[in-house]
Formats: C-alpha cells, sequence, structure tokens
C-alpha cells in the first residue's frame, strides 16, 4: 500500500498551543502528555504568559497564535487545542485561518453541560475578573446560564499562577484551593448542574472537585480525549 509522505514527524492526534510557563504540570495538565491516552505536539507561543494573556490580548499576540497554528496544522495534527482557556478569546480567529478541528478552551463545553443537564453551569475560572463575555461568546456559551468563581484571591494559585511570581508550586494548597473555591461555588449557587474547569491546571483536581461538589465535571482533558477519539477513529474489538 502507498502511504503519502511529507510529514517529518507523524502519528499526532492534538497540537497544542503552548503558553510560555515554567511550573508544575501534573498528571492531567495538557503539557503533561505522560497521563493523556493521545498523542500530541507542542508549539511554544514564546513570550505570552498567563498574565499577559489575562491582562493584555492583542492583535500581535493574535497574530503570533495564529502563525503558531498554522505550523501545528502543517505539522500533521488532526486538531488543536490550547494550554490555556483564555485562548477562547481567540477561538474563532484560530479556527478561521486552519482547516482542522480548533478547540482551544474546554469553555467549548459549557453549552454542551447546559444542554446535557437542563441547569446553570457553573465555572472554575482562574481569575473571574478576566473571564470576559467575549471569552463565553467565542467558545459558544454566550446565551449559557452561568455561576463563576475565580481563584484570583487564592494564596498559592495566585502567587504562581496567575502573577507568575515563582516557579516552584505546592500542589497540596492548590488542591485545597481549588477545593475551596468549588465548594464556595455551589454553596453560593445550588442550582448548577454541572462544573466547567475554564483553567488547564485544575483537571489535575477534578477528581477531587467531582467528589467534593457531587456533579459532573469538565475540563479540557475530556473535552482533548473526546476530539481525539473523533479525528482518529479506530475499529472496535468485541465479538458477538
Amino acid at each position: 500500500m502507498l502511504q503519502s509522505g511529507g510529514k517529518n514527524i507523524c502519528g499526532v492526534s492534538i497540537g497544542v498551543l503552548s503558553l510560555e510557563s515554567y511550573f508544575p504540570k501534573p498528571p492531567g495538565h495538557i503539557k503533561n502528555p505522560s497521563s493523556l491516552p493521545f498523542t500530541l505536539s507542542y508549539e511554544i507561543l514564546d513570550g505570552i504568559t498567563v498574565p499577559e494573556l489575562l491582562s493584555n490580548p492583542n492583535g500581535a499576540m493574535k497574530d503570533q497564535i495564529i502563525k503558531a497554528a498554522k505550523r501545528l496544522e502543517a505539522s500533521g495534527v488532526r486538531a488543536i487545542t490550547g494550554s490555556c482557556g483564555f485562548l477562547a478569546l481567540y477561538q474563532n480567529d484560530i479556527a478561521a485561518a486552519v482547516e482542522v478541528p480548533v478547540f482551544v478552551s474546554s469553555l467549548v463545553q459549557v453549552q454542551m453541560a447546559h444542554v446535557m443537564t437542563a441547569a446553570p453551569v457553573g465555572i472554575l475560572t482562574a481569575s473571574a475578573p478576566s473571564l470576559t463575555k467575549a471569552h463565553l461568546n467565542n467558545a459558544g456559551a454566550g446565551g449559557v446560564p452561568v455561576e463563576i468563581q475565580g481563584l484570583e484571591e487564592t494564596s498559592e494559585f495566585a502567587t504562581v499562577i496567575l502573577r507568575n511570581e515563582r516557579d516552584d508550586m505546592d500542589l497540596a494548597k492548590v488542591a485545597d484551593e481549588v477545593i475551596a473555591a468549588g465548594k464556595a461555588l455551589v454553596a453560593r449557587a445550588p442550582e448548577i448542574g454541572a462544573i466547567v474547569l475554564e483553567c488547564t491546571d485544575l483537571p489535575p483536581y477534578a477528581h477531587r472537585i467531582q467528589a467534593a461538589l457531587e456533579r459532573p465535571v469538565f475540563d479540557l482533558t475530556t473535552l482533548s480525549t473526546m476530539v481525539a477519539s473523533c479525528v482518529n477513529r479506530t475499529s472496535y474489538q468485541g465479538y458477538v
């Protein structure tokens, strides 16, 4: 069987537009491929950090991200995601620039979670003040009733991830802060039917969030796993 060539690396399912960051990425993080059941390739967005993306999105940043997406597409990835949910601001621009599926934010699942539960959706985000209507609109969630809880008032999470003050991070402290934020969200809005984790740093704690809040939990790993299975269908194994 003759197979087409032209690719330097083959067999990559998902390409990741990766912000520049050096804090720990425990299993479950999209930038820790050791824990994920699909192949990935990364394009590092040099100079675009979490604080920069949240506080200073601009045209030059968009252009840099689109060029990186095109490089991923040219390398042969079958779909493109991102390493920060706030990339939702550029979801439509990136999708229009390439010919492979694009899902740069877990917020793409907000509408689906609402349809599945017929209830408002709770969003745990790195920064509630930074999560705007534009982010939700671009992720297709503009008309969905949501309740948002941010982590901007935390100690460990905010110091390391939001303010980029150091690279070392106490994962146990972050887990406690995330669970506390989730409990505050549900206490304020007990009617929410599901939780969507905007931040890619939260999936490592998704099992603990679900145990504490007793609701379905959607994040970028659940979305990426679904998309990977959609763009790389395999035969079923079984018997009749």
